[in-house]
């Protein structure tokens, strides 16, 4: 991987969505909201022909911000195993939430609900050149959680090992 950029779409974007956790035995288990941000990590072995790992603009990010704004933007997150899923649908059903049903709400999994929808949007504009890396989903200033692509995780290491195996080091033989 010899290319990375980020793309940082903060807070102050107003993405305002409200969620419970649940199963948490504390008032994280009672609806709050924060208005998320996300941090992208994009990776490229090759850049395009004008010098970027991707395009910020419409051409690139832009799907991405539509999709964010959709789908987080003034809506009501709901995990697909929440026992009170009826009581959600039915504020939906009254016209009184933006219901999305995501498989969790944790900034963790949310982080990567995101990554994994996202992930072949970028490939496929980019021709396959270009791949997430990672996304980090800040509920606020001090608490983010980040998602690693396997994928991504999978070519440092291969990268690192034939790296190892070239130079001789460790006692890999090439």
């Amino acid at each position: 991987m010899a290319w990375m950029s980020t793309k940082t779409y903060g807070a102050d974007r107003g993405l305002s969505c409200a969620w419970r956790q649940w199963p948490a035995r504390s008032h994280c288990a009672l609806l709050h909201g924060y208005s998320l941000g996300f941090r992208f990590t994009f990776a490229a072995e090759q850049l395009d022909a004008r010098g970027w790992v991707i395009d910020f603009g419409k051409g690139g990010f832009g799907p991405i911000r539509d999709w964010l704004h959709e789908t987080f933007d003034h809506t009501l997150l709901v995990a697909a195993d929440d026992p009170e899923m009826p009581e959600f649908l039915r504020l939906r059903d009254r016209g009184l939430a933006e219901v999305r049903i995501l498989p969790g709400v944790s900034c963790e999994r949310i982080a990567a609900w995101v990554g994994e929808q996202m992930e072949p949007g970028v490939r496929e504009r980019t021709g396959g050149r270009c791949w997430i890396d990672s996304v980090e989903c800040f509920e606020h200033g001090a608490n983010s959680a980040i998602w690693r692509n396997p994928e991504a995780v999978l070519r440092q290491v291969s990268a690192e090992i034939l790296n190892r195996a070239l130079t001789g080091e460790a006692g890999i033989q090439a």
